[in-house]
């Protein structure tokens, strides 16, 4: 794909941003950023997501959502005590295994770096090494007193994990957030492939907001743009040491096409067709109800939005060291330049039709 391999800065720079759950003003920059390379124009919504419009130039064209989510997980603070520890709770599905000895920089009046703390094994009682680390027993310790501390951090501050991405290889990146600002540099992907090719209907890219926290952002977001139809693109989940096989996809396999009743049939058969048609490597995952993406969201929203989710193979998901392929990100923003570039919109209208 043309830019593909050049926009594997891109990638590292987004996993290199803040942007948790509800506070994601400190990624928006960048990502409208790059939005401002392919749409006619970027703007943001009430709730914070980013919508960019790539117009095709006709009056009253039919629009078609292209949406990936911003947010990552991570951590606010809930209180202070006397020693100047910081007391945490979660922002989404964090995995608590990482948590002890993980780097953060809280985000108060002053970024204060920071090292999450627990009780050492030496110290444990007889059976507590064998339980689960548990956020009540740890805290974050930014080295200063309570007095110094409590005049730049406040209860309700964020909390993000530090660092960005890192090349594994040539072509394996792990980092944090690459769940789902690999999702979004794909839609970027897809743009790219399209920049020099007319489609008769408007694309409208939603970055998303709150995914982490109940898909809020799609939510809104797609009521607002109305789309006849969305491409999602989120993660799955990728092969690991430890993994059995059931909804487990190798990485460098390609793209993940959902099949199911969060997925419009017609937009399935379309995207397994054109990968065929056009030699993209794909998967298929069979999601027999919820798909646990903002696909389950922008389904429903209004009178019913005909939806497609495609994912990405990840390891490790929600910890600081998510793990792809790039090759995968490459052949889903293939996939959906391909099969929008055959996208018939009347036949999709007409698909339930008696």
């Amino acid at each position: 794909m043309k830019g593909a391999q050049s926009m594997k800065k891109e990638l590292l720079e987004l996993s290199a941003l803040g942007g948790i759950s509800g506070f994601e003003s400190t990624a928006v920059p960048k990502v409208k950023e790059l939005l401002l390379r392919y749409c006619d124009e970027v703007s943001s919504d009430r709730l914070g997501s980013i919508v960019g419009v790539r117009s095709c130039g006709r009056r009253n064209a039919k629009r078609v959502m292209l949406e990936a989510h911003i947010d990552g997980i991570g951590l606010m603070i809930k209180d202070i005590d006397e020693r100047g520890f910081l007391s945490f709770t979660n922002i989404g599905g964090v995995d608590t295994r990482i948590l002890p000895s993980a780097e953060v920089i809280v985000c108060g009046k002053k970024e204060l770096y920071g090292v999450i703390g627990a009780k050492p094994p030496h110290l444990q009682k007889p059976g507590e090494s064998d339980k689960p680390a548990l956020i009540s027993d740890m805290a974050i310790d930014v080295g200063l007193p309570a007095e110094e501390v409590r005049k730049w951090i406040t209860p309700g501050d964020m909390v993000t994990f530090c660092g960005g991405a890192k090349k594994l290889s040539s072509k394996v990146i792990s980092g944090k957030y690459l769940d789902d600002r690999a999702g979004l540099l794909s839609l970027l992907l897809c743009l790219d492939e399209l920049k020099n090719t007319r489609l008769d209907f408007d694309l409208v890219v939603l970055a998303a907001v709150q995914e982490e926290v109940g898909c809020r952002g799609a939510a809104a977001g797609t009521q607002n743009i109305a789309p006849s139809a969305a491409f999602v693109v989120d993660v799955c989940h990728g092969d690991t040491p430890d993994s059995g096989t059931e909804s487990i996809f190798k990485l460098g396999s390609g793209t993940v096409v959902s099949l199911g009743p969060n997925i419009h049939p017609y937009l399935s058969a379309l995207a397994l067709e054109t990968a065929q048609a056009e030699n993209i490597k794909h998967s298929v995952d069979v999601d027999g109800g919820e798909t646990g993406t903002d696909a389950w969201e922008v389904q429903v929203s209004g009178d019913g939005v005909p939806t497609l989710l495609l994912s990405i193979p990840l390891r490790y998901m929600h910890t600081t060291v998510e793990t792809l392929h790039y090759d995968d990100v490459a052949a889903t923003g293939k996939l959906l330049a391909a099969a929008l570039q055959k996208l018939d919109l009347e036949a999709l209208s007409c698909y339930y039709q008696i």
